[in-house]
């Protein structure tokens, strides 16, 4: 055990460790060996953790009595000090989740853009003064923020979804008590070096780590948390709406997602090829918005499934701290055993896999959690891998007679993340983006995001946006303000 590193967590600025002492072990998922000592925090953790945001965020600190500038400036400074620190951020999610760093190198770069772009955004936020229909009365509006925010982040893209939410929180002014998952905690205990290094006041940001039922509960029920950001699985996001519920919590959640890529006969099957590729088995599937369920018209499915096959089929596997590796390991043990009773599921279900079905034994995978790439041919649109989030490397391919069936075999689902479209013909590129059900409709293209452009679900994909200008208002609330310059109080019995 004295190898491991030995995290803390941070609570009004200290480094300390659970209130209990206990630790948990933190594996990589490229040897299933643990490299690190996470806290395992408790309800203890969490008040300690909520009353510091809270006395840090009250009238007369100096957080609450800084500008909104001088506030911008630091949320800026910070995405700075991250750009600095990207590679090696980079290397511990690597460790952590055993994402790429091919991948990572870029994330971790870009992630500080989020922390640009809302601390620009900060001194930006203004009211309105509102023409009312009353004579003698003034009447404007302002937004403040709105508290203590729990940001609750998932475990295959820490530091990424955490700027999502982190970034405009902060710039609406609120602070925050962070919970990661207790399978990769390590990325934004490493961060909070970043954010002592920047400056910010005791008690802003504070990182609680441990499990869902003995730290995540507990936040989102603390009576002095305001909001609850969470990203994560449908279920567990329903377990906390309705928790937040019972205190009248804002939300915002981004969940689940079983999303369409929709393949027409017109397309560039080579292009279109790379894109089905990108949705699904980059990050080894593990976003919730792979593109899991391919739509492909029935006149060019064979050829179609041939090329993604041939394509599929060369994918590196192996080291994620290699560059040239393309699909790594899956993150944790658990979700391990889940995809590969996925792919036992639809095999029993009749569908044919064309590539891959099993767990991948290539010697460059060690003793890792790999699966290979896999590509379901014989799919229905009723079958559980064609309805359920697997969230992994696995395809399911569907074909399709014309747009209607297209779309309404996209739409058939309870989920609404996310969709691909690929033609060349515009009028149905237009129509498809109007009539699919999702909050992003991708068109020639996939897995694009951006800090400028809003991000969320449609049904059980979630509540609320992430990411863009008008997003964050998901981050305050508005008062309104009424001033009366009559020089005579009306009749007090009649509603002015």
């Amino acid at each position: 055990m004295s190898d491991l590193k030995n995290y803390k967590m941070v609570i009004n600025g200290d480094w300390v460790d659970s209130d209990s002492g206990e630790t948990f072990e933190s594996l990589n998922p490229f040897t299933a060996r643990p490299w690190a000592l996470i806290p395992k925090g408790s309800k203890a953790d969490v008040d300690a953790a909520v009353e510091a945001a809270w006395e840090a965020g009250r009238p007369g600190s100096e957080w609450h009595s800084m500008t909104a500038s001088s506030r911008g400036a630091l949320i800026q400074k910070l995405g700075n000090a991250l750009l600095s620190a990207a590679d090696q951020l980079a290397e511990i999610e690597v460790l952590d989740n055993g994402k790429l760093i091919a991948e990572m190198s870029v994330q971790c770069k870009y992630l500080a853009q989020w922390y640009q772009y809302f601390g620009g955004l900060a001194d930006k936020i203004e009211g309105a003064v509102i023409p009312i229909d009353k004579p003698s009365t003034f009447n404007y509006t302002v937004w403040e923020p709105l508290g203590v925010v729990a940001c609750i982040v998932p475990w295959n893209s820490p530091l990424l979804l955490l700027a999502w939410k982190l970034a405009p929180a902060l710039a609406a002014g609120n602070t925050v008590v962070i919970k990661p998952s207790e399978y990769t905690s390590a990325s934004t205990l490493e961060f909070m070096t970043i954010v002592e290094e920047v400056g910010f006041p005791r008690g802003v940001i504070n990182v609680v780590t441990g499990f869902g039922t003995e730290a995540g509960m507990p936040l989102v029920e603390h009576e002095k948390v305001s909001k609850v950001a969470f990203t994560g699985s449908d279920i567990t996001g329903s377990h906390i709406y309705q928790a937040a519920a019972k205190h009248m919590k804002h939300v915002t959640m981004e969940l689940g997602g079983k999303s369409p890529n929709l393949v027409f006969a017109d397309a560039d099957i080579d292009n279109a090829v790379k894109g089905v590729v990108s949705g699904i088995f980059a990050a080894t599937g593990q976003t919730c918005i792979a593109g899991s369920r391919l739509l492909v018209d029935e006149r060019i499915h064979d050829e179609f499934v041939e090329k993604l096959v041939a394509l599929a089929a060369t994918a590196k596997m192996g080291d994620p701290m290699s560059f040239g590796t393309e699909v790594g390991p899956v993150t944790n043990l658990p979700q391990y055993k889940k995809i590969l009773d996925y792919i036992d599921i639809g095999k029993e279900e009749g569908a044919e896999a064309v590539l891959g079905g099993v767990k991948a034994t290539r010697p460059e995978c060690g003793d890792g959690w790999f699966v290979e790439p896999t590509i379901f041919t014989g799919v229905k649109n009723q079958m559980r891998i064609a309805q359920e989030e697997i969230f992994g490397p696995v395809l399911s391919v569907i074909p399709f007679s014309d747009d209607e069936e297209a779309i309404h075999t996209a739409n058939d689902i309870i989920y609404g993340l996310a969709a691909g479209v690929w033609t060349t013909d515009l009028r149905r590129a237009m129509v498809m983006a109007e009539r699919l059900e999702a909050g992003t409709v991708w068109i020639n293209t996939y897995r694009a995001v951006s800090y400028m452009s809003p991000f969320g679900g449609y049904k059980k994909s979630g509540i609320g946006r992430e990411s863009g200008q008008e997003m964050i208002k998901e981050y305050l609330q508005q008062k309104c303000v009424w001033i009366s310059t009559a020089t005579e109080v009306p009749n007090p019995f009649v509603l002015r």
